[in-house]
């Protein structure tokens, strides 16, 4: 689904919108569960309106894909 007026969302904004707390979100966040903030300026971060309306539109499928390149690093350790 596209949004033609694509936006950044602060936390607070989050938080209204998905009905999680801050804690919540940034555990769902090092999860892969939720998308990820991004950088908007020197002490500020942000989601794209878009990315949080997609996770909301099916919270239980949305995957970032963070899982899959933890498992597919190769460990170093001299048994693997």
């Amino acid at each position: 689904m596209e949004f033609p007026e694509d936006k950044f969302i602060r936390i607070a904004g989050v938080i209204e919108r998905t009905g999680r707390s801050r804690a919540a979100i940034y555990r769902m966040i090092a999860e892969g569960s939720f998308p990820k903030q991004q950088r908007i300026g020197v002490r500020a971060v942000g989601w794209r309106l878009s990315d949080v309306r997609r996770w909301m539109d099916a919270p239980l499928a949305y995957h970032d894909g963070a899982e899959d390149r933890r498992s597919a690093a190769p460990t170093g350790g001299p048994y693997s």
